[in-house]
C-alpha cells in the first residue's frame, strides 16, 4: 500500500485507550489485521508480477527460437536439431520453475483472502451481537467516533468482495499465462495482474477510513 511502511501490530501503543474492550477491542484488532493483510497482498502482487513477467518473456523467447531453429535446420539438420532439443529442455525447465513460483504466490493469496473472510465474519458477528443486545438499531453510542456496527461490517464486506474477485482473476491468469497464444495476449495478462481491476482505488480509502475510525490513525 502506498505510504504504508509497516505492519500495525496488536501490541502497538495506538490500542491503548480506556474504550478498547470487548467488541471495540475486537473491531480494532480486525482493522489492524485488514491493514496487515492488504500490505501482504501488495507484496505478493509484486512477487507474482515478476514471475508472470518471466513466464511471458520465456514464452516469447521460445517462439523466437523456434523460428530461428526452423530457418537454420535446412543447412545442418543433425546439428541444429540436437542444439534445438537441448535448448528446448532448458527453456522448459526454466518456464516450469517460474510457473511454480507463480503458483506459490497465488496459493499465498488464497490464504490471505481466506483470512479476510474470517475478519468479515468476525465483524458480522459483532454486529449480530449488538443487535441481540440493543435491538435492530444497534447501540446508541458508537464504539469509536461515529460509525455504526453496520458501517463497520459494510467496510469489511466491501474489501472482502473486492479481493475475492481479484483473487479469481489471479487464478485465471495463473492457468492461462503460460499458454498465451500470442505475445500480445501475454502482455494483456501482465497488465491485468499489475493493475488489479477488481480492487478499486477507494478500497485504500475504505481501509484508511476504517483505521481512522478505530483509532489507528490520528484524526
Amino acid at each position: 500500500m502506498e505510504g504504508e511502511s509497516g505492519d500495525i501490530t496488536a501490541s502497538s501503543s495506538n490500542r491503548k485507550c480506556s474504550a478498547v474492550t470487548g467488541s471495540a477491542r475486537k473491531t480494532k484488532d480486525n482493522a489492524a489485521d485488514w491493514h496487515n493483510l492488504m500490505l501482504k497482498w501488495e507484496r505478493l502482487n509484486d512477487d507474482g508480477f515478476r514471475a508472470a513477467t518471466s513466464i511471458v518473456n520465456l514464452r516469447r523467447s521460445q517462439s523466437d527460437r523456434l523460428l530461428v531453429d526452423e530457418s537454420s535446420s535446412s543447412s545442418s539438420p543433425s546439428l541444429s536439431s540436437a542444439a534445438a532439443a537441448a535448448q528446448q529442455v532448458a527453456a522448459a525447465a526454466e518456464l516450469q520453475d517460474e510457473c511454480v513460483k507463480l503458483q506459490e504466490v497465488v496459493d499465498k493469496m488464497v490464504a490471505v483472502v481466506t483470512k479476510m473472510g474470517r475478519l468479515m465474519t468476525s465483524q458480522r458477528g459483532i454486529r449480530d451481537l449488538e443487535e441481540f443486545q440493543f435491538g435492530p438499531e444497534g447501540r446508541k453510542v458508537p464504539l469509536f467516533h461515529s460509525w455504526t456496527s453496520k458501517q463497520l461490517e459494510d467496510s469489511c464486506h466491501f474489501l472482502f468482495a473486492a479481493f475475492s474477485q481479484e483473487l479469481r482473476l489471479k487464478q485465471t491468469i495463473l492457468q492461462e499465462v503460460a499458454h498465451a497464444a500470442t505475445p500480445d495476449l501475454g502482455l494483456v495478462y501482465l497488465s491485468c495482474w499489475l493493475h488489479q481491476p477488481f480492487i478499486p482505488p477507494n478500497s485504500r480509502l475504505t481501509l484508511e477510513a476504517l483505521l481512522l475510525e478505530t483509532g489507528h490513525r490520528p484524526l
